[in-house]
């Protein structure tokens, strides 16, 4: 196993992926705000690595030769390992997670690396908490999923209502909104929408998976659907209860899709996609003719640089509780007096957010480790993160934490 001073702080496994592109520029951006940083780009092919290397340059106007190649493949679990070993933190944006994502984890566990990832996928998150918590513990290193724009936002939201809110906590409900521009945005990319194929298929898994997990339920928590916001932050609310002193907190998120006929579209694409999602068959037919079966809304291609230039995201939390304190687990008698508004805001959400909460995050685990829960582990956001300073560098980067005022 290398030595701390053989490895690089950063290295972004799936460089040459959709999303892996703009990771890349990403920290092209950032580095000079990290003296010394050092960092590499990892994936199947060399020349793409190389092509990828040279187009960061090109998009960020930075000069990029610095920035170390490793060949590494999924399919090859000793690649996997000796990149883990050159590396402090590995960012890995290979997804569908399901079927990619373990061998990850496993490789950085084994050689002492941390790791995050983008993963909206409850079943492979929930899984990876249950199989390799404790390893990770015992090797020192912390593997975070989630820590893109599913779920950072809506974790890390919460985890700043909660410091705000002046009493105990009950609920919160998240208003997640898509501002676009001229150009609009046309375009989910195709292995977002795979992976949200086999969540959708494979729901039926959390049940059992959670019992082991968790052990015990919350106060009233009921049992929530594969929504990865809502896996998330439950995840999150749970190690906080556990090792905090939390009460339990009731997230509801919601979608703002505007106006009636949209909303009703919207409703029945879903409801045909979950349908043919639910059989063999069906998911083939989705994943062979992903245009066609979306009405036109996934491609293999993606939105387009100008639109994600004129997108913008905002996620509202509305909160509610008590302004007297009350024992963690005694029911508070009357009705909710106490509220409070906030918002997580900033630009488009699926590739330019993305990158910002996936690196801020992989940043936070390379400089304050010391402020992170025990000595290593498989965590939530909310709960990795609670202590440190995560979301004034994400605040400081364009995705914005405010309270608004009471409701």
């Amino acid at each position: 196993m290398a030595t701390a001073g053989d490895r690089l702080d950063l290295v972004v496994f799936g460089a040459t992926g959709f999303t892996g592109q703009f990771v890349v520029e990403e920290i092209a951006r950032i580095e000079t705000e990290n003296a010394g940083l050092s960092w590499g780009i990892a994936g199947r092919s060399r020349a793409k690595l190389e092509k990828i290397r040279q187009q960061a340059a090109k998009e960020t106007g930075r000069s990029l030769e610095h920035v170390e190649i490793l060949v590494a493949d999924v399919s090859d679990q000793d690649s996997l390992d000796r990149m883990a070993s050159r590396s402090k933190v590995v960012i890995n944006c290979v997804g569908p997670y399901r079927f990619y994502g373990e061998q990850v984890v496993k490789a950085c566990v084994n050689n002492g690396a941390s790791t995050v990832d983008i993963s909206g996928e409850p079943q492979f998150l929930e899984g990876m908490q249950f199989k390799y918590h404790e390893a990770a513990e015992k090797a020192g290193v912390y593997v975070v999923g989630a820590c893109g724009f599913d779920s950072i936002p809506a974790d890390m939201g919460t985890c700043f209502v909660h410091e705000k809110f002046d009493g105990d906590l009950n609920g919160i409900e998240s208003y997640f909104k898509v501002q676009t521009g001229p150009k609009g945005y046309r375009g989910i990319h195709y292995a977002t929408y795979q992976s949200a194929i086999h969540g959708f298929a494979n729901a039926h898994e959390l049940g059992p998976l959670r019992k082991q997990l968790f052990g015990k339920r919350l106060p009233s928590l009921q049992p929530q659907a594969a929504q990865p916001d809502k896996s998330v932050v439950q995840r999150s609310v749970f190690h906080n209860y556990e090792t905090r002193g939390w009460r339990n907190i009731q997230y509801s998120p919601y979608v703002g899709i505007g106006g009636m006929l949209r909303t009703v579209g919207v409703t029945i694409l879903l409801a045909f996609f979950g349908l043919m999602a639910s059989f063999n068959f069906g998911r083939t037919l989705l994943e062979k003719y992903p245009r066609a079966m979306t009405l036109g809304a996934v491609s293999h291609d993606g939105p387009t640089r100008e639109q994600m230039a004129e997108t913008s995201f905002s996620m509202t939390f509305v909160a509610s509780g008590w302004k007297q304190k009350a024992p963690r687990d005694e029911q508070h008698s009357e009705k909710p007096d106490q509220s409070l508004v906030a918002r997580v805001s900033g630009p488009e959400c699926g590739y330019i957010a993305t990158p910002i909460c996936l690196v801020q995050s992989a940043i936070t685990i390379l400089k304050e480790a010391d402020k992170m829960p025990g000595t290593g582990g498989v965590y939530s956001p909310g709960a990795a993160f609670l202590d440190s300073t995560l979301i004034q560098r994400l605040t400081e980067h364009d995705v914005k934490f405010e309270v608004l005022g009471d409701k």
